[in-house]
Protein backbone atom coordinates (compact mmCIF):
# COMPACT_ATOMS: atom_id res chain seq x y z
CA UNK A 1 0.00 0.00 0.00
CA UNK A 2 2.94 2.31 1.13
CA UNK A 3 4.60 1.82 -2.25
CA UNK A 4 1.15 2.54 -4.13
CA UNK A 5 1.17 5.72 -2.00
CA UNK A 6 4.50 6.90 -3.40
CA UNK A 7 3.26 6.15 -6.91
CA UNK A 8 0.22 8.24 -6.71
CA UNK A 9 1.89 11.27 -5.14
CA UNK A 10 4.85 11.14 -7.88
CA UNK A 11 1.99 10.96 -10.46
CA UNK A 12 0.72 14.23 -8.58
CA UNK A 13 4.09 16.12 -8.32
CA UNK A 14 5.36 15.42 -11.68
CA UNK A 15 3.02 18.32 -13.38
CA UNK A 16 4.06 20.49 -11.24
CA UNK A 17 7.58 20.74 -13.21
CA UNK A 18 7.63 22.68 -16.39
CA UNK A 19 7.19 20.57 -19.76
CA UNK A 20 10.65 20.46 -21.82
CA UNK A 21 10.54 22.36 -25.26
CA UNK A 22 11.40 20.85 -28.54
CA UNK A 23 14.67 19.22 -29.30
CA UNK A 24 15.21 19.96 -25.22
CA UNK A 25 16.46 16.97 -22.73
CA UNK A 26 13.58 14.95 -21.24
CA UNK A 27 15.46 12.20 -19.74
CA UNK A 28 18.39 10.17 -18.92
CA UNK A 29 20.71 8.96 -16.13
CA UNK A 30 21.07 11.84 -13.26
CA UNK A 31 18.64 13.96 -15.22
CA UNK A 32 16.93 16.01 -12.43
CA UNK A 33 14.95 18.61 -14.90
CA UNK A 34 11.12 17.53 -17.04
CA UNK A 35 10.40 14.43 -18.27
CA UNK A 36 7.25 15.58 -20.26
CA UNK A 37 7.95 17.74 -23.35
CA UNK A 38 5.03 20.71 -24.88
CA UNK A 39 2.53 19.70 -27.29
CA UNK A 40 3.47 18.38 -30.71
CA UNK A 41 6.73 16.88 -29.31
CA UNK A 42 7.74 13.23 -27.31
CA UNK A 43 10.06 12.52 -24.93
CA UNK A 44 12.61 9.71 -27.07
CA UNK A 45 15.15 7.57 -25.73
CA UNK A 46 18.29 8.11 -27.55
CA UNK A 47 20.52 6.26 -24.79
CA UNK A 48 20.86 5.53 -21.04
CA UNK A 49 22.30 8.64 -20.50
CA UNK A 50 20.32 11.16 -22.70
CA UNK A 51 16.21 11.34 -24.14
CA UNK A 52 14.86 14.27 -25.96
CA UNK A 53 11.72 16.35 -26.85
CA UNK A 54 11.54 15.30 -30.67
CA UNK A 55 8.25 15.97 -33.01
CA UNK A 56 5.80 13.40 -32.31
CA UNK A 57 6.29 11.47 -35.47
CA UNK A 58 9.48 9.91 -33.96
CA UNK A 59 9.51 6.94 -32.28
CA UNK A 60 11.19 5.43 -29.72
CA UNK A 61 13.89 3.39 -30.20
CA UNK A 62 16.50 1.53 -28.57
CA UNK A 63 19.86 1.66 -30.59
CA UNK A 64 21.96 -1.33 -30.37
CA UNK A 65 25.73 -0.46 -31.04
CA UNK A 66 28.78 -2.20 -29.80
CA UNK A 67 31.86 -0.38 -29.75
CA UNK A 68 34.88 -1.89 -31.53
CA UNK A 69 38.16 -1.41 -29.67
CA UNK A 70 40.36 -2.77 -33.18
CA UNK A 71 41.96 -1.02 -35.33
CA UNK A 72 41.05 -1.82 -39.34
CA UNK A 73 42.58 -0.92 -42.63
CA UNK A 74 41.13 2.07 -43.47
CA UNK A 75 38.62 1.03 -46.73
CA UNK A 76 38.34 3.60 -49.15
CA UNK A 77 34.46 4.19 -50.45
CA UNK A 78 33.51 3.42 -54.17
CA UNK A 79 31.49 6.44 -53.97
CA UNK A 80 32.71 9.55 -56.24
CA UNK A 81 31.76 12.95 -55.24
CA UNK A 82 29.71 15.22 -58.00
CA UNK A 83 30.94 18.51 -58.98
CA UNK A 84 28.51 20.77 -57.79
CA UNK A 85 27.46 23.98 -58.97
CA UNK A 86 28.50 27.72 -59.21
CA UNK A 87 26.85 28.43 -55.57
CA UNK A 88 28.60 25.54 -53.78
CA UNK A 89 31.94 25.41 -53.19
CA UNK A 90 33.55 24.59 -56.97
CA UNK A 91 37.04 23.44 -57.94
CA UNK A 92 39.58 26.71 -58.84
CA UNK A 93 41.30 26.46 -61.83
CA UNK A 94 45.49 24.94 -61.00
CA UNK A 95 43.63 23.35 -57.47
CA UNK A 96 45.80 20.15 -56.89
CA UNK A 97 43.57 17.25 -57.92
CA UNK A 98 42.94 14.17 -55.03
CA UNK A 99 44.81 10.97 -55.97
CA UNK A 100 41.87 8.67 -56.68
CA UNK A 101 42.69 5.94 -54.28
CA UNK A 102 44.31 8.35 -51.41
CA UNK A 103 46.13 6.56 -48.61
CA UNK A 104 44.78 7.55 -45.34
CA UNK A 105 47.63 7.91 -42.34
CA UNK A 106 46.47 8.00 -38.77
CA UNK A 107 47.18 11.71 -37.05
CA UNK A 108 45.99 11.59 -33.32
CA UNK A 109 46.02 15.52 -33.89
CA UNK A 110 43.24 17.65 -35.50
CA UNK A 111 44.69 18.09 -38.84
CA UNK A 112 46.55 20.77 -40.21
CA UNK A 113 43.88 23.38 -42.29
CA UNK A 114 46.80 24.49 -43.99
CA UNK A 115 48.32 21.68 -45.51
CA UNK A 116 46.77 20.08 -48.72
CA UNK A 117 45.96 16.01 -48.46
CA UNK A 118 49.74 15.88 -50.54
CA UNK A 119 51.71 17.74 -47.65
CA UNK A 120 52.24 21.21 -49.82
CA UNK A 121 51.35 24.48 -47.67
CA UNK A 122 48.61 26.74 -47.72
CA UNK A 123 50.75 30.00 -47.93
CA UNK A 124 47.73 32.52 -50.16
CA UNK A 125 43.96 33.29 -49.87
CA UNK A 126 43.71 31.77 -53.28
CA UNK A 127 45.25 28.63 -51.72
CA UNK A 128 42.85 29.09 -49.38
CA UNK A 129 40.17 28.32 -51.89
CA UNK A 130 41.93 25.67 -53.36
CA UNK A 131 42.15 23.56 -49.83
CA UNK A 132 38.61 24.21 -48.71
CA UNK A 133 37.42 22.59 -52.14
CA UNK A 134 39.85 19.70 -50.95
CA UNK A 135 38.03 19.46 -47.46
CA UNK A 136 34.86 19.98 -49.16
CA UNK A 137 35.32 16.40 -51.40
CA UNK A 138 37.04 14.42 -48.38
CA UNK A 139 34.05 15.14 -46.18
CA UNK A 140 31.73 14.21 -48.72
CA UNK A 141 33.65 10.80 -49.89
CA UNK A 142 34.58 9.97 -46.29
CA UNK A 143 31.90 10.96 -43.93
CA UNK A 144 28.71 12.73 -45.37
CA UNK A 145 27.85 11.45 -48.86
CA UNK A 146 27.77 12.99 -52.38
CA UNK A 147 26.10 16.67 -52.76
CA UNK A 148 24.35 16.51 -55.96
CA UNK A 149 24.47 19.09 -58.48
CA UNK A 150 21.94 21.49 -58.95
CA UNK A 151 18.80 19.60 -60.40
CA UNK A 152 18.19 20.20 -64.12
CA UNK A 153 14.90 21.91 -62.81
CA UNK A 154 14.33 24.01 -60.34
CA UNK A 155 11.02 26.51 -59.45
CA UNK A 156 8.41 27.73 -57.15
CA UNK A 157 6.10 30.14 -55.92
CA UNK A 158 4.62 32.13 -53.14
CA UNK A 159 1.13 31.99 -51.42
CA UNK A 160 0.41 34.18 -48.91
CA UNK A 161 3.55 33.06 -46.53
CA UNK A 162 3.79 29.69 -47.95
CA UNK A 163 6.68 29.15 -50.42
CA UNK A 164 6.50 25.98 -52.95
CA UNK A 165 10.01 24.68 -53.64
CA UNK A 166 9.53 22.35 -56.93
CA UNK A 167 11.99 20.14 -58.14
CA UNK A 168 12.48 17.58 -61.09
CA UNK A 169 15.62 15.69 -62.66
CA UNK A 170 16.16 12.68 -64.26
CA UNK A 171 12.50 12.13 -65.33
CA UNK A 172 11.50 12.39 -61.43
CA UNK A 173 9.71 15.42 -59.32
CA UNK A 174 9.17 16.47 -55.80
CA UNK A 175 7.80 19.24 -54.16
CA UNK A 176 8.16 20.97 -50.46
CA UNK A 177 7.14 23.92 -48.77
CA UNK A 178 8.78 26.44 -46.26
CA UNK A 179 6.56 28.68 -44.10
CA UNK A 180 7.88 32.65 -44.04
CA UNK A 181 6.97 35.00 -41.18
CA UNK A 182 8.13 38.16 -41.49
CA UNK A 183 9.40 40.77 -38.60
CA UNK A 184 7.07 43.43 -37.56
CA UNK A 185 9.54 45.99 -37.45
CA UNK A 186 12.23 46.99 -40.07
CA UNK A 187 12.17 47.30 -43.65
CA UNK A 188 11.87 44.96 -46.75
CA UNK A 189 13.84 43.31 -47.90
CA UNK A 190 14.29 41.66 -44.76
CA UNK A 191 17.19 39.67 -43.89
CA UNK A 192 16.04 35.89 -43.71
CA UNK A 193 16.83 33.01 -41.03
CA UNK A 194 16.49 29.56 -42.48
CA UNK A 195 15.54 27.43 -39.55
CA UNK A 196 15.81 23.74 -39.33
CA UNK A 197 12.33 22.92 -37.35
CA UNK A 198 11.60 26.39 -36.04
CA UNK A 199 13.44 28.46 -33.86
CA UNK A 200 15.48 27.80 -30.81
CA UNK A 201 16.40 31.58 -29.41
CA UNK A 202 14.11 34.72 -29.65
CA UNK A 203 13.16 35.45 -33.29
CA UNK A 204 15.72 38.54 -33.80
CA UNK A 205 13.83 41.81 -34.79
CA UNK A 206 13.55 42.99 -38.50
CA UNK A 207 14.76 39.55 -39.76
CA UNK A 208 12.17 37.00 -41.24
CA UNK A 209 12.25 33.44 -39.78
CA UNK A 210 11.91 31.07 -43.05
CA UNK A 211 10.86 27.68 -41.25
CA UNK A 212 12.31 24.39 -42.66
CA UNK A 213 10.97 21.06 -42.59
CA UNK A 214 13.87 19.04 -43.15
CA UNK A 215 13.04 16.06 -41.92
CA UNK A 216 10.24 16.32 -44.85
CA UNK A 217 13.47 16.14 -47.09
CA UNK A 218 15.22 13.36 -45.04
CA UNK A 219 13.76 11.17 -42.33
CA UNK A 220 15.71 11.15 -39.13
CA UNK A 221 13.56 9.04 -36.80
CA UNK A 222 16.24 6.48 -35.93
CA UNK A 223 19.10 3.77 -38.11
CA UNK A 224 15.62 2.44 -39.99
CA UNK A 225 15.22 6.05 -41.51
CA UNK A 226 17.81 6.08 -44.35
CA UNK A 227 16.87 6.46 -47.82
CA UNK A 228 13.49 7.75 -46.92
CA UNK A 229 12.52 11.22 -47.14
CA UNK A 230 11.55 13.34 -50.71
CA UNK A 231 15.64 13.66 -51.15
CA UNK A 232 15.60 9.76 -51.41
CA UNK A 233 12.59 9.95 -53.64
CA UNK A 234 14.48 11.98 -56.37
CA UNK A 235 17.95 10.38 -56.07
CA UNK A 236 16.89 6.67 -55.06
CA UNK A 237 17.08 5.21 -51.32
CA UNK A 238 20.75 3.71 -52.09
CA UNK A 239 22.08 7.00 -52.54
CA UNK A 240 24.80 7.91 -50.16
CA UNK A 241 24.20 11.31 -48.72
CA UNK A 242 23.42 11.00 -45.40
CA UNK A 243 20.34 13.21 -43.91
CA UNK A 244 22.98 15.91 -43.07
CA UNK A 245 23.87 16.40 -46.61
CA UNK A 246 20.13 15.97 -48.14
CA UNK A 247 19.02 18.71 -45.43
CA UNK A 248 21.92 20.92 -47.59
CA UNK A 249 20.78 20.44 -50.77
CA UNK A 250 17.19 21.27 -49.32
CA UNK A 251 18.73 24.58 -48.10
CA UNK A 252 20.18 25.50 -51.66
CA UNK A 253 16.84 24.78 -53.27
CA UNK A 254 15.39 26.71 -51.37
CA UNK A 255 17.73 29.62 -51.95
CA UNK A 256 17.47 28.84 -56.03
CA UNK A 257 13.49 29.33 -55.16
CA UNK A 258 14.19 32.95 -53.41
CA UNK A 259 16.11 34.28 -56.27
CA UNK A 260 13.70 33.62 -58.69
CA UNK A 261 10.54 34.32 -57.29
CA UNK A 262 8.91 37.77 -56.67
CA UNK A 263 8.19 39.56 -54.06
CA UNK A 264 9.71 37.56 -51.14
CA UNK A 265 10.61 40.59 -49.31
CA UNK A 266 13.93 38.52 -48.73
CA UNK A 267 17.55 40.19 -48.87
CA UNK A 268 19.31 37.49 -50.64
CA UNK A 269 22.80 38.61 -49.41
CA UNK A 270 21.64 38.56 -45.95
CA UNK A 271 20.61 34.62 -45.85
CA UNK A 272 21.49 32.54 -42.61
CA UNK A 273 20.73 29.09 -41.16
CA UNK A 274 20.41 27.87 -37.49
CA UNK A 275 19.24 24.40 -35.95
CA UNK A 276 19.54 23.02 -32.18
CA UNK A 277 20.91 19.70 -31.47
CA UNK A 278 20.32 17.17 -34.83
CA UNK A 279 19.45 20.37 -36.62
CA UNK A 280 22.17 22.14 -35.22
CA UNK A 281 24.43 19.77 -37.60
CA UNK A 282 22.40 20.05 -39.81
CA UNK A 283 22.69 23.94 -40.19
CA UNK A 284 26.51 23.73 -39.75
CA UNK A 285 26.51 21.46 -42.79
CA UNK A 286 24.03 24.05 -44.67
CA UNK A 287 26.29 27.16 -44.05
CA UNK A 288 29.58 24.92 -44.84
CA UNK A 289 28.16 23.66 -48.57
CA UNK A 290 26.26 26.84 -49.76
CA UNK A 291 28.45 29.53 -50.30
CA UNK A 292 25.15 32.10 -50.61
CA UNK A 293 24.54 31.92 -47.03
CA UNK A 294 26.28 34.73 -45.06
CA UNK A 295 25.44 33.49 -41.47
CA UNK A 296 25.39 30.06 -40.12
CA UNK A 297 24.41 29.60 -36.60
CA UNK A 298 24.63 26.28 -35.28
CA UNK A 299 23.25 25.62 -31.62
CA UNK A 300 24.36 22.90 -29.45
CA UNK A 301 25.02 20.42 -32.07
CA UNK A 302 27.32 18.49 -29.71
CA UNK A 303 29.37 15.48 -31.62
CA UNK A 304 28.58 15.48 -35.47
CA UNK A 305 28.06 19.41 -35.03
CA UNK A 306 30.65 21.57 -34.06
CA UNK A 307 32.20 18.87 -31.92
CA UNK A 308 35.12 16.93 -32.51
CA UNK A 309 35.76 12.85 -33.04
CA UNK A 310 38.86 12.73 -31.77
CA UNK A 311 38.53 14.77 -28.42
CA UNK A 312 35.02 13.46 -28.29
CA UNK A 313 36.69 10.00 -27.92
CA UNK A 314 39.12 10.87 -25.66
CA UNK A 315 36.66 12.43 -23.31
CA UNK A 316 35.20 8.92 -23.62
CA UNK A 317 38.26 7.24 -22.60
CA UNK A 318 38.65 9.46 -19.55
CA UNK A 319 35.87 8.24 -18.42
CA UNK A 320 32.99 11.17 -19.01
CA UNK A 321 29.90 9.71 -20.93
CA UNK A 322 29.76 11.51 -24.23
CA UNK A 323 28.58 10.89 -27.47
CA UNK A 324 31.32 9.70 -30.53
CA UNK A 325 31.40 8.99 -34.03
CA UNK A 326 31.10 5.24 -32.79
CA UNK A 327 27.66 5.93 -31.18
CA UNK A 328 25.95 8.34 -33.17
CA UNK A 329 25.95 6.26 -36.12
CA UNK A 330 23.63 3.58 -34.11
CA UNK A 331 21.36 6.37 -33.01
CA UNK A 332 20.31 7.92 -36.80
CA UNK A 333 21.06 8.37 -40.18
CA UNK A 334 22.78 11.60 -40.22
CA UNK A 335 25.77 10.65 -41.77
CA UNK A 336 26.98 8.49 -44.99
CA UNK A 337 27.01 4.71 -45.11
CA UNK A 338 30.63 5.59 -46.31
CA UNK A 339 31.67 6.94 -42.72
CA UNK A 340 30.79 3.54 -40.71
CA UNK A 341 34.37 1.82 -41.59
CA UNK A 342 35.85 4.83 -39.69
CA UNK A 343 34.03 5.63 -36.28
CA UNK A 344 36.44 3.12 -34.30
CA UNK A 345 39.72 4.71 -36.06
CA UNK A 346 38.55 8.29 -36.23
CA UNK A 347 42.25 9.13 -36.40
CA UNK A 348 43.14 8.00 -40.52
CA UNK A 349 40.00 10.71 -41.00
CA UNK A 350 41.87 13.73 -42.99
CA UNK A 351 39.66 15.94 -41.63
CA UNK A 352 37.71 16.52 -38.08
CA UNK A 353 35.21 18.98 -37.90
CA UNK A 354 37.29 22.13 -37.12
CA UNK A 355 37.81 21.64 -40.93
CA UNK A 356 33.98 21.55 -41.85
CA UNK A 357 33.68 24.76 -40.39
CA UNK A 358 36.43 26.07 -41.97
CA UNK A 359 34.57 25.45 -45.22
CA UNK A 360 32.24 28.47 -43.90
CA UNK A 361 35.18 30.71 -43.92
CA UNK A 362 35.83 33.59 -44.56
CA UNK A 363 32.06 33.98 -43.96
CA UNK A 364 30.45 34.06 -40.65
CA UNK A 365 29.87 31.44 -38.23
CA UNK A 366 28.15 31.58 -34.54
CA UNK A 367 28.58 28.34 -32.37
CA UNK A 368 25.72 28.94 -29.66
CA UNK A 369 26.63 25.76 -27.46
CA UNK A 370 26.15 24.23 -23.57
CA UNK A 371 29.00 23.90 -21.52
CA UNK A 372 27.39 21.49 -18.70
CA UNK A 373 25.76 18.65 -20.88
CA UNK A 374 28.50 15.79 -21.13
CA UNK A 375 26.61 14.00 -23.78
CA UNK A 376 27.12 16.81 -25.99
CA UNK A 377 31.05 17.08 -25.84
CA UNK A 378 31.66 20.56 -24.08
CA UNK A 379 34.88 20.65 -23.72
CA UNK A 380 34.99 18.75 -27.32
CA UNK A 381 33.25 21.40 -29.13
CA UNK A 382 34.88 24.05 -27.16
CA UNK A 383 38.25 22.80 -28.24
CA UNK A 384 37.40 22.02 -31.84
CA UNK A 385 35.94 25.43 -32.50
CA UNK A 386 38.56 27.30 -31.04
CA UNK A 387 40.99 26.20 -33.31
CA UNK A 388 38.40 26.41 -36.18
CA UNK A 389 38.73 29.86 -35.27
CA UNK A 390 42.21 30.12 -36.18
CA UNK A 391 41.23 29.85 -40.36
CA UNK A 392 39.37 33.33 -39.96
CA UNK A 393 42.58 34.29 -38.26
CA UNK A 394 44.58 33.26 -40.74
CA UNK A 395 42.71 34.56 -43.39
CA UNK A 396 42.17 38.24 -42.03
CA UNK A 397 38.69 37.80 -40.10
CA UNK A 398 38.55 36.69 -36.96
CA UNK A 399 35.69 38.30 -35.50
CA UNK A 400 33.67 37.13 -38.22
CA UNK A 401 33.75 33.15 -36.45
CA UNK A 402 32.82 32.97 -32.73
CA UNK A 403 31.56 30.82 -29.92
CA UNK A 404 29.61 31.30 -27.14
CA UNK A 405 29.18 28.02 -24.09
CA UNK A 406 27.15 28.03 -21.21
CA UNK A 407 25.21 25.95 -19.29
CA UNK A 408 23.02 25.33 -16.68
CA UNK A 409 19.90 25.63 -18.79
CA UNK A 410 17.82 22.72 -20.56
CA UNK A 411 19.09 21.48 -23.96
CA UNK A 412 18.01 23.72 -26.70
CA UNK A 413 16.39 26.33 -23.84
CA UNK A 414 18.18 29.47 -25.32
CA UNK A 415 19.53 31.47 -21.81
CA UNK A 416 19.55 35.01 -21.82
CA UNK A 417 22.99 35.00 -21.27
CA UNK A 418 23.50 34.48 -24.45
CA UNK A 419 21.54 37.06 -26.09
CA UNK A 420 23.79 39.71 -26.39
CA UNK A 421 26.21 37.21 -28.32
CA UNK A 422 23.54 36.44 -30.42
CA UNK A 423 22.58 39.74 -31.46
CA UNK A 424 26.30 40.96 -31.79
CA UNK A 425 26.32 38.56 -34.85
CA UNK A 426 23.15 38.87 -36.63
CA UNK A 427 23.19 42.62 -36.09
CA UNK A 428 26.64 42.42 -37.97
CA UNK A 429 26.24 40.02 -40.64
CA UNK A 430 22.32 40.06 -41.37
CA UNK A 431 21.31 43.82 -41.05
CA UNK A 432 25.06 45.17 -41.69
CA UNK A 433 25.87 47.15 -38.68
CA UNK A 434 28.99 47.49 -36.92
CA UNK A 435 29.41 45.41 -33.55
CA UNK A 436 32.08 43.56 -31.72
CA UNK A 437 32.24 39.78 -32.60
CA UNK A 438 35.35 39.15 -31.33
CA UNK A 439 33.22 36.30 -28.87
CA UNK A 440 35.64 33.13 -27.87
CA UNK A 441 34.66 32.50 -24.28
CA UNK A 442 33.06 29.73 -22.75
CA UNK A 443 31.97 29.89 -18.59
CA UNK A 444 33.06 26.34 -18.02
CA UNK A 445 36.25 26.22 -15.93
CA UNK A 446 40.12 26.05 -17.45
CA UNK A 447 38.60 25.92 -20.28
CA UNK A 448 36.47 22.31 -19.33
CA UNK A 449 40.03 20.68 -19.08
CA UNK A 450 41.16 21.50 -23.00
CA UNK A 451 44.78 21.57 -23.60
CA UNK A 452 45.73 23.10 -27.13
CA UNK A 453 49.01 21.46 -27.44
CA UNK A 454 47.32 17.93 -26.70
CA UNK A 455 45.81 18.56 -30.19
CA UNK A 456 47.34 21.37 -32.39
CA UNK A 457 50.81 20.88 -33.66
CA UNK A 458 50.99 23.32 -36.45
CA UNK A 459 50.99 26.61 -36.46
CA UNK A 460 48.80 29.35 -37.91
CA UNK A 461 49.91 31.08 -41.22
CA UNK A 462 49.02 34.90 -42.83
CA UNK A 463 47.63 34.02 -45.76
CA UNK A 464 48.47 36.35 -48.41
Amino acid sequence: MSLRLAFVTLVFVLPTFAQSALYAQCGGTDWTGATTCVAGATCTYVNDYYSQCLPATSTTTTPSVTPSTTTTTPIIPSTTTTTSTSSILSASTGCPTLPSNPSLTANSKLPNPFKFFSGASVTTKADWQCRREELFQLLQTYELGTLPPKPQTVSGSLSSNTLTINVSDSGKSISFSVSISYPSSGTAPYPGLIAYGGLSFPAPAGVAVITFNNDDVAAQVDSTSRGQGKFYTLYGSGHSAGALTAWAWGVSRIIDVLETTADTKIDLTKIGVTGCSRNGKGALVAGAFDTRIALTIPQESGSGGAGSWRISDAVLQSGTKTQTASEIIGEDVWFSKNFEPYVDQVNVLPFDHHLLAALVAPRALFVIDHSTIDWLGPRSVWGCMKTANKIWQALGVADSMGISQAGNHDHCAFPSVQQADLDAFVNKFLKGQSTDTNIIKTDGANELGYVESDWVDWTVPTLS
